[in-house]
């Protein structure tokens, strides 16, 4: 036995000396880290990456109109046990049917759970119990440079992926409602149509991104909401089927005050938003502002134009007493305010 043991063991060495000058590359070795961290990556997410493919309702009037059954498709990310999925809001909205195929085949019909197009961002549901959902991030923990990963299906070719890198932070866009999200992720990850709605992954697997819109015809330009927003809005329309948002019922446009006006009130900024039209029985109406008036703050917070004055307009301020601080020819005026909760059109 003692003779065996030796044979063994020289055999184990004189394996050992040879791998060093012959080496033998195993799975791991094929790799280099990069490429080893996307494919660990999409092993992880991937499964969780669904294709949706939408039939959308006729919209709009005459030659513009869109046609009844107009046919489009989007990409979407399961992230809990249970079937829900988050997309883009432009992908699911005004959808007739929404048909949603795992990357096992399966396809099931969903439905629309709610969406907030000022983010872009939507929530639907599939009946299909104990699917494997992604793990979201955290952006704050997200670094400029770091690797993204894009899943999805673009121009319908499912479970494609690209890969990256963050280009930066902190990026704001305007969404199709106007209004301007903030907070956005830039990446040169590749997108095409029908990425929109799925994954941008960091190289541990977790969603750190919504995919969402590209700079045509630049090429690396690349957008993805934030998962932080993601997970503020999820968690209301989960609740609510909507986001709750503030309106004090005015229609503005940007302005710059004369230098001789900020100066005489030793005003902190030369912007501020015009009061061009007044909402009928809106709470600027009944609080007495006026068209013409340059609202200047708001509940102690500089006012430079209508993006500063969407942001303060959160759900949590609607029926609270606030306080705009306004221009009103060469006086300032102090007008007490209760917004309202936004309606959307």
């Amino acid at each position: 036995m003692y003779e065996a043991l030796q044979i063994v063991l020289n055999e184990g060495s004189q394996a050992e000396g040879n791998s060093a000058h012959e080496p033998s590359p195993g799975n791991g070795e094929l790799f280099d880290a990069y490429s080893q961290a996307v494919i660990d990556a999409v092993d992880k997410v991937g499964p969780s990456v669904v294709k949706i493919d939408v039939t959308k309702n006729a919209s709009g009037a005459g030659q513009y109109a869109a046609r009844e059954g107009v046919q489009g498709s989007g990409s979407g990310v399961i992230f809990t046990h249970d079937g829900f999925i988050l997309t883009n809001s432009h992908v699911a909205t005004r959808a007739r049917e929404l048909d949603v195929t795992l990357t096992d085949g399966r396809r099931f019909q969903a439905d629309l759970i709610g969406d907030d197009p000022y983010t872009d961002l939507a929530v639907i549901r599939i009946p299909a119990p104990n699917v494997l959902p992604a793990n979201l991030g955290e952006s704050r923990s997200i670094r400029v440079g770091q690797l993204a990963i894009a899943i999805g299906n673009p121009l319908g070719f499912q479970c494609s992926v690209t890969a990256g890198v963050v280009s930066a932070l902190g990026r704001s866009l305007r969404a199709q409602s106007g209004r301007l999200i903030h907070d956005v992720v830039q990446t040169d990850a590749a997108l095409n149509p029908g990425n929109s709605g799925g994954p941008l992954v960091n190289s541990r697997g977790e969603v750190i991104g919504i995919n969402t819109a590209i700079i045509l015809p630049a090429q690396g330009i690349c957008f993805a909401i934030a998962v932080n927003t993601a997970k503020v809005v999820v968690s209301q329309l989960l609740k609510h089927g909507k986001v709750k948002r503030g309106s004090i019922g005015v229609v503005g446009q940007n302005v710059t005050l004369p230098r001789r006006v900020t100066r005489f009130h030793s005003l902190p900024s030369e912007k501020g938003v015009l009061v061009v039209t007044v909402e009928p029985g809106s709470p600027a109406q009944k609080s007495g502002v006026l068209d013409g008036d340059v609202i200047l703050d708001y509940d102690g917070n500089s006012i430079a134009g209508i993006d500063d004055l969407h942001k303060l307009l959160s759900g949590e301020r609607i029926g609270r007493q606030s306080e705009l601080r306004v221009l009103r020819r060469s006086n300032i005026v102090n007008i007490p305010i209760v917004p309202e909760e936004l309606v959307s059109k």
